[in-house]
């Protein structure tokens, strides 16, 4: 039923995963493997529309979220995205939530009465990486897109009301733009202003092309203790209107929660409290993908 390895965001991991989508359609990122070995394609919808009837079957008023696999599955076209939802919404009599990750690409290549097409058929969040908000860092990491370009995907998400869910990544700047990379990524919460927003720490795969650029002497990961400093000035300078805030993936060091900008002095004690030594991190045994 799945194709390889299947990803989600810690917030489905109660949601039934519905894989329409093979790989990513950039797959470019030089910090990911998740989809390298997969060619990318959209599924053939009459074997996604069998899937959910499987899952109707199976699961039936159980399911109350759907997560949208695979790496943007955003990308497919409206005609397919609107047979994919109204069949969820016929299959799970108790579904309340269709979510999917996107790119800023994914989100400026449809209009705004697709967007709003979409919406009203059940798409209701959309989980974006832009993983900076740095522009040198953007073209580092070979993102696709830049500060601005994610503002506008941002706007045309609102316009839509589809919630946005934001993931921004520690170390992506590598030592060299550790500063630039916290203080961009801070601004671009900001500009985008999504309803969640959550940060993850930069694990270096083997093969992929930002190992490869370590091994050269071409990137260098910042310490632990320098990530977490990237930490705090994210949550220290990001103005979001409202947005809950997560470090909840297990590749953080020091899991944290709570709502920006309310609980902004109590997340930043924590912080400076870890990097004072007196909050144990998570081990690197327990650190994963």
């Amino acid at each position: 039923m799945y194709e390889g390895k299947i990803y989600r965001p810690p917030s489905e991991a109660d949601a039934f995963i519905l894989q329409a989508t093979i790989g990513c359609s950039w797959n470019h990122c030089t910090y990911c493997e998740m989809y390298r070995a997969k060619r990318f394609r959209v599924r053939p919808i009459e074997q996604t529309l069998s899937h959910i009837d499987q899952a109707r079957q199976r699961f039936g008023d159980a399911v109350e979220k759907v997560f949208v696999a695979d790496g943007d599955a955003l990308v497919m076209d409206l005609e397919g995205w609107c047979q994919i939802l109204d069949a969820c919404r016929r299959a799970f009599p108790r579904l309340r939530r269709v979510s999917a990750y996107a790119t800023a690409l994914n989100l400026l290549a449809k209009s705004p009465a697709e967007l709003a097409t979409l919406r009203a058929a059940g798409l209701t969040l959309l989980y974006i990486g832009p993983e900076t908000g740095d522009d040198a860092t953007f073209k580092r990491i070979a993102k696709g897109a830049n500060f601005d370009q994610h503002q506008r995907a941002a706007e045309r998400a609102h316009q839509a009301e589809i919630a946005l869910s934001t993931i921004f990544l520690l170390g992506a700047g590598g030592i060299e733009r550790s500063q630039a990379h916290a203080e961009g990524s801070a601004k671009l919460i900001t500009a985008m202003n999504p309803a969640f927003a959550s940060a993850l720490t930069l694990t270096v795969v083997p093969g992929t092309p930002i190992a490869k650029l370590q091994q050269s002497g071409r990137f260098q990961l910042p310490s632990v203790a320098a990530m977490l400093r990237e930490l705090r000035t994210i949550v220290d300078q990001a103005q979001p209107k409202r947005a809950i805030f997560r470090t909840n993936h297990a590749s953080n060091y020091l899991p944290l929660g709570g709502v920006l900008p309310d609980d902004r002095q109590r997340i930043v004690a924590l912080i400076d409290s870890a990097l004072d030594g007196a909050i144990s991190l998570r081990p690197e045994w327990s650190r994963g993908l």
